[in-house]
């Protein structure tokens, strides 16, 4: 199976701090990879370098098999792009802010089908930030696939939504999997990574601590769900009780 995003050594300090150290990571066509941790535990920064967004200190980042900061221009329309926030001008409305973003490229979908998918078609003539916490998530993940692209980075991508909404989301990104698009996703829902991703990879503090399967996960720690494995490997319920 093709590679679509290949990450080998990466590494990315803020002064003394290591915020990403020596990260590896290989992601198939078709694939939908989970990159899990707990707050601060090198996420953002990891997908920003992969990205490029963020100049990373070393390592080699290849998507699509060029390089991000050298073909940028040929990615663009062929990585679509979700942050959990995101800020667009007050006075836009949704079918405005559609238009704009499908102008900017030549094989652009029908963002009208997209509304239409994600629950949002009645909203076209809403300002956006008329838009719930729900409905601006739901939009940003149009936004993210308006360019057609053969790979999507989705940060937190149904935070705010209802459990019924979330669902739908999942139902959405499974079809779109099937037809060959790469999902990289963060999630702090364990049932949604679950249902969505083929592998993960669990952070803490910056380092890779597991990568696999969600099941091999389960397999490799003293527990029998997933939820429990997950808050072993990041010791996030010790921190919890120490908190209260």
């Amino acid at each position: 199976m093709e590679t679509t995003i290949q990450v080998v050594g990466l590494c990315k300090s803020y002064g003394q701090v290591k915020a990403v150290n020596d990260i590896n990571m290989t992601v198939k066509r078709g694939e939908v990879f989970g990159l899990l941790g707990a707050n601060g535990a090198g996420k953002s920064t990891t997908i920003e370098c992969i990205l490029g967004t963020k100049k990373k200190d070393r390592g080699t980042v290849s998507i699509l098999g060029m390089d991000v900061h050298k073909d940028r221009k040929k990615l663009f329309a062929r990585v679509g792009v979700q942050f959990q926030e995101a800020n667009y001008q007050d006075k836009i409305s949704v079918s405005e802010l559609c238009e704009v973003t499908a102008s900017l490229y030549k094989g652009a979908r029908d963002y009208a089908g997209l509304l239409q998918q994600f629950g949002l078609t009645d909203k076209v003539k809403n300002l956006v930030s008329e838009l719930s916490g729900g409905e601006k998530q739901r939009l940003f993940i149009v936004l993210a696939l308006i360019p057609n692209p053969e790979v999507v980075f989705l940060d937190e991508l149904t935070t705010g939504l209802d459990a019924r909404a979330r669902r739908d989301v999942w139902r959405c990104l499974s079809d779109l999997k099937a037809k060959g698009l790469t999902i990289l996703l963060t999630s702090h829902f364990m049932d949604e990574v679950e249902a969505l991703c083929d592998n993960i990879m669990i952070l803490k503090q910056g380092e890779s601590i597991f990568c696999g399967t969600v099941q091999e996960a389960v397999e490799a720690s003293p527990y029998e769900k997933f939820e429990d494995a997950y808050l072993w490997y990041t010791d996030e319920e010790a921190h919890e009780y120490a908190a209260i």
